[in-house]
């Protein structure tokens, strides 16, 4: 069996077990190659007498781009055959169940809810610089949504308003180009939580789909888990983990929602956090999705990592070409950094003199509102412990609930101009709305002290810059990508910092911390800087 009906076969045999391998030495009696050589299996079937509309269908028409490329298109053909076997036994067995499918709001209902509440949102909006810059970027983004489905880019600095500007992006290209649906993908559950939340301020609760594993049971109803199974929906929220993961599965239960991918828009927030290690297969399947599938992906992020495709002497990534920033050129995003500039980088004096815990919290007990941001749990709660009584904890060891509790209170409690101090797991630096007039960071890459800066007056409201102060710990960050962009982090700042006029300052915040030209550099190669 060859061409076209070795593929139907992969279909076929692998809809109740998931897809097969063609080839295993673990089990090779369960292989597709062992199970088609049973020339028995193949005459029971034929004795069935398939319908001859079936066995006479002409071949597929779709081309996936090659050879290369047939494994995304037989995942996406196997999504198919799977969900609709799943739809036909629910519609005849629970045929109640299958009733409160197709129930969420269409992309031509959630439009006039974004335009409404964005028109109430400026109303109330007082005209700081920072909301004027947010305007800018929302209105930039309308404009870019005309353009013609691909590959974009959103670099927009911390608290620049990419959340709301991107799902704008998101709603006009959809409607100008008939894409199906809006996935909005992000790397942590923290930050999932704070975004579904906001959408639902939007839009009404009966409109976002939230999916991922630490998703409140209490606000799970019969109609979202059954919209979780297959996306059938106009708004999702997932993880990375979930959208990639199903992308590369063979399961039929996180395969089926993959044909529902196709013809859709997806943000990928938090861009600079795809994992550097699966990067490869990632990027790969983003540009089959976008070449062939009609899918638009934008990439989001205040620190947007060089993905372009690169060759060298013995070398070669191939990245993401083609990528259209939304924003403008490099000038354009450069300005934009420019205008938004909130705070002042501080590096110590040693980057290889390490600064006790003791000593460490003796000077964040000098402020009575400051965030400090370690790379380890037990860094963590080793420095919560030493300080003053009343201080917060927040680590990725928290459960959902708790985690999003403390945030919560964090939140209240800045509003309300309260003394409060917070040790904090880097779990902060992406995508949670926290406003500080002071940050420390330990030592780390300078994507993560960009983001952290990030947490440092993130509405502009301080009469002066905020203060971001970066400190040697005494212990080394986890082992693997953390510890190796912290010393890389380390050599680029003792370069900078003698040519600096002013020593103790990186270069201005708009380079410092933001994706342009100072740290944009190749995953591989992030950091290289001695």
């Amino acid at each position: 069996m060859k061409g076209v009906g070795r593929i139907l076969a992969y279909l076929i045999a692998g809809h109740h077990a998931g897809l097969p391998d063609w080839q295993s030495a673990e089990a090779p009696a369960a292989s597709l190659a062992h199970r088609l050589k049973q020339t028995d299996l193949l005459a029971e079937a034929l004795a069935q007498a398939p319908p001859a509309d079936i066995l006479n269908a002409p071949p597929p028409t779709s081309n996936p781009g090659g050879q290369r490329y047939h494994a995304l298109w037989i995942r996406l053909l196997f999504s198919c055959l799977v969900d609709a076997d799943f739809l036909d036994t629910e519609q005849f067995m629970s045929p109640e169940k299958a009733g409160l499918r197709g129930q969420y709001p269409a992309l031509a209902e959630l439009e006039p809810r974004f335009e409404a509440y964005m028109t109430a949102l400026t109303a109330r909006a007082d005209d700081t610089p920072v909301n004027q810059m947010r305007a800018l970027v929302l209105d930039r983004c309308r404009n870019a949504a005309e353009q013609m489905p691909g590959l974009f880019s959103l670099t927009v600095p911390t608290g620049g308003g990419k959340t709301l500007a991107s799902l704008a992006f998101a709603l006009h290209h959809a409607r100008r180009h008939g894409k199906r649906r809006i996935l909005y993908v992000i790397p942590y559950t923290s930050i999932i939580e704070q975004t579904a939340d906001v959408f639902r301020g939007v839009f009404g609760e009966d409109a976002v789909l939230e999916h991922h594993s630490n998703f409140d049971s209490e606000r799970e109803t019969p109609r979202s888990r059954l919209a979780c199974e297959n996306w059938d929906t106009s708004l999702i929220v997932t993880t990375n983990v979930q959208f990639f993961e199903s992308l590369f599965a063979a399961r039929p239960s996180r395969t089926r929602k993959l044909h529902n991918i196709l013809d859709s828009v997806v943000i990928l927030d938090e861009a600079q956090l795809l994992p550097p290690e699966f990067l490869t297969p990632i990027l790969s399947t983003i540009r089959e999705l976008s070449g062939h599938y009609g899918v638009s992906f934008v990439l989001c992020t205040a620190t947007q990592p060089a993905l372009a495709s690169q060759r060298g002497f013995d070398w070669r990534f191939d990245g993401l070409d083609d990528v259209r920033e939304i924003m403008g050129d490099a000038t354009a995003v450069q300005e934009l950094h420019t205008s938004l500039r909130r705070v002042e980088v501080s590096l110590p004096a040693d980057l290889h003199a390490p600064t006790s815990w003791e000593a460490l919290a003796a000077e964040l007990a000098t402020h009575p509102r400051v965030l400090c941001i370690v790379d380890r749990r037990d860094d963590a709660r080793l420095l919560h412990g030493l300080l003053p009584t009343g201080a917060v904890h927040l680590s990725g060891l928290m459960c959902g609930q708790h985690r999003a509790d403390v945030i919560a209170m964090i939140k209240e409690r800045l509003v309300a101009d309260e003394p409060l101090r917070v040790i904090s797991t880097q779990l902060v630096e992406a995508g949670v709305d926290l406003d500080f007039p002071v940050v420390y960071r330990a030592l780390a890459g300078l994507d993560s002290i960009a983001q952290a800066a990030g947490r440092c007056n993130r509405e502009g409201r301080l009469f002066n810059l905020g203060r971001v102060v970066v400190f040697a710990p005494p212990t080394e960050p986890p082992a693997g990508h953390l510890r190796q962009l912290a010393m890389r982090a380390g050599n680029f700042c003792n370069v900078v910092r003698p040519i600096r006029s002013r020593p103790n300052c990186l270069p201005n915040i708009s380079k410092a911390c933001t994706g342009a030209k100072v740290w944009k550099v190749s995953i591989e190669k992030a950091f290289r800087c001695s």
